[in-house]
């Protein structure tokens, strides 16, 4: 009898030996139906809410592999958690705030998947019991994300043609894009790079958040395009190319007034053309004058030809006047050109003639 009441001591003392580990599964892991009903249903009460992740994992000798998660929303999700070979004889996933049955077993790793991630704010918890008293747990860490749907890029409040020297907005629109705070904005003038801009908001579902740039505009910005990127930075658990969506090319179309081209000061070498061109958006009329009357320039300049001229424009935005003065450099014309040519071919001719 004595005998009998040791052994039923010994084994009520020690509930760990009296329980087969729980076989592992890939991929699915059932709580065992023999698991002792007085054992923590979860790490609510393992280590207090101020530790943070990072300690958590220092103190608690549990691994997870991986350590991170980075999934695509609706991707699968698995991850091993194990303990050491002594020590714990029990281990455990939870999720808070879910009403699933958390997941038990008596041998050294547990498996916590997941088919389709549908949650945008998950926490698991895997936790171990101490043979010493107490449990110890660490939080999995899991980003879910998901690329936006569109990208566009407009001018806030404006539409049509910009004005030279005035200050516009560009707005980037990106679309249901998660989580936002990871987000890189960068926007473009052609190749260029004109900034990149983060959002300050924390929310882990998909949102839609729109980034704006001030730019000022001249002449040179006419025909310009453009554009924005939204790339999601997901750090080294994410893909290996993060997801980038790209808008549409915006192209400008800018006003701007008459602008002289050629120097005030032309040189003009004699033979050629004298020409000097004079831009606008629109397009201005031009007039030359010299000495008050309206002249054609001409095609062949001469040294009649030297000399001030008025360049009297008009356009949508206005009338302009610029002064030029036309210098012609003598003997390096079109016409001093052909002389040269003309002497060496006959000094070519008399060389043939005396061999």
């Amino acid at each position: 009898m004595l005998l009998l009441l040791h052994l039923f001591d010994s084994v009520t003392s020690s509930p760990v030996s009296i329980y087969t580990p729980a076989p592992f599964l890939p991929l699915q892991i059932l709580p065992p139906s023999s698991f002792p009903s007085n054992l923590p249903s979860g790490p609510s009460s393992l280590i207090p809410s101020s530790i943070s992740s990072s300690e958590e994992r220092a103190h608690c000798p549990l691994k997870m592999s991986p350590s991170t998660v980075v999934v695509r929303f609706e991707d699968p999700v698995t991850v091993n958690c194990s303990v050491p070979p002594t020590g714990f004889p029990a281990l455990g996933w939870e999720v808070p705030n879910r009403m699933e049955t958390p997941l038990f077993t008596m041998d050294r790793f547990l498996v916590w998947s997941v088919a389709r991630m549908t949650e945008w704010n998950i926490k698991p918890k895997c936790y171990a019991l101490v043979e010493q008293g107490g449990q110890c747990h660490i939080e999995l860490l899991v980003t879910v994300y998901q690329p936006p749907d569109s990208v566009s890029i407009s001018f806030r409040n404006h539409s049509g043609p910009l004005l030279e020297g005035h200050q516009y907005t560009l707005q980037c629109e990106v679309h249901n894009i998660a989580p936002v705070e990871n987000l890189t904005v960068t926007f473009y003038r052609g190749q260029t790079a004109l900034g990149q801009l983060l959002s300050n908001n924390t929310e882990k579902k998909p949102v839609t958040e729109i980034f704006t740039l001030n730019i000022n505009t001249s002449k040179e910005d006419d025909g310009v395009q453009y554009w924005c990127e939204a790339k999601l930075e997901l750090g080294p658990e994410g893909p290996q190319h993060p997801p980038v969506v790209t808008s549409q090319k915006l192209k400008a179309a800018v006003l701007f007034g008459p602008h002289l081209i050629c120097p005030t000061k032309l040189q003009v070498k004699e033979g050629e053309s004298l020409s000097c061109e004079v831009r606008g958006n629109p397009q201005p009329s031009v007039t030359w004058l010299r000495d008050g009357q309206e002249v054609v320039l001409p095609s062949h300049s001469s040294r009649k030809h030297a000399g001030k001229y008025t360049v009297w424009t008009k356009g949508h935005l206005g009338q302009k006047n610029f002064t030029v003065e036309v210098e012609i450099l003598s003997g390096s014309g079109t016409a001093n050109s052909c002389n040269r040519y003309f002497l060496l071919a006959i000094l070519f001719i008399q060389i043939i003639n005396w061999l």
